[in-house]
């Protein structure tokens, strides 16, 4: 089974291989991804969390999913110096960076509930595998046609952040300005919710980021810094073609 929508501003294909999920496990998953945008888009006026923001719910009154999302951006703060930050002044409440891994991770787990074994969850080039082996490209930072590295996965998560899609558009939160020092960091761990959220907080950090993103348990990094050097972590599993 194969399919592909576009879904909180980019497209999300999903293929599952195992006989008897279908269309209607597809439809739930991505319903899930639409509520999910729905409720904590930072751009619709309605959501749960411009609601928050403006301060019509307290966080007495957020829901259990919102409570859990907020507590790991904090953790993520907390564990950058402030590098990583959802709240910065004069912006709005803005969580995408921990929302797009920690939704895509549920809808993978809603797979395996579902009797998933074999399956691949890509989302806007953030990708959840099962069943695997699986081979991933990982975009070069400057050319869209090339790949910089091609890894083999059989379960796990992949995660990049770069500044090839939006530009220079993850910022520093402990000076508020764009973070230049890397042109693109991946990020391998179990979970896509540690893999992306690890991605672009190591990228708001800069150079020092890919040690502290190393140094996360379960996490494995490939990066590209300003200077087009290329660093990448033993354990990085880089398939055997490309290395």
């Amino acid at each position: 089974m194969r399919r592909v929508e576009h879904v909180m501003g980019f497209p999300v294909s999903l293929r599952v291989d195992d006989e008897g999920i279908g269309d209607e496990m597809a439809d739930a998953l991505f319903a899930w991804l639409r509520e999910v945008d729905a409720r904590f888009s930072p751009f619709r006026v309605d959501s749960e969390v411009c609601r928050h923001d403006r301060g019509e719910l307290e966080l007495g009154d957020l829901s259990a999913d919102l409570t859990e999302v907020l507590d790991l951006c904090e953790q993520y703060r907390v564990a950058t110096g402030g590098a990583f930050d959802v709240r910065l002044p004069g912006r709005p409440l803005d969580p995408c960076a921990v929302v797009k891994g920690w939704s895509v991770q549920r809808a993978a787990e809603l797979l395996t509930a579902a009797g998933a074994r074999r399956f691949i969850l890509n989302a806007g080039g953030d990708v959840v595998v099962s069943g695997g082996p699986w081979r991933v490209g990982i975009r070069h930072p400057e050319q869209a046609d090339q790949l910089c590295t091609v890894l083999e996965l059989t379960d796990g998560a992949v995660a990049t952040s770069a500044r090839y899609e939006r530009g220079d558009h993850i910022l520093d939160g402990r000076s508020g300005t764009p973070a230049t020092g890397l042109l693109s960091i991946s990020v391998v761990s179990p979970s896509l919710t540690e893999a992306d959220a690890t991605a672009t907080a190591a990228f708001a950090m800069g150079p020092e980021g890919v040690d502290w993103a190393a140094s996360r348990p379960g996490c494995e990094v490939f990066a590209v810094d300003a200077e087009r050097r290329v660093r990448r972590t033993p354990g990085f599993p880089v398939a055997l073609a490309a290395a």
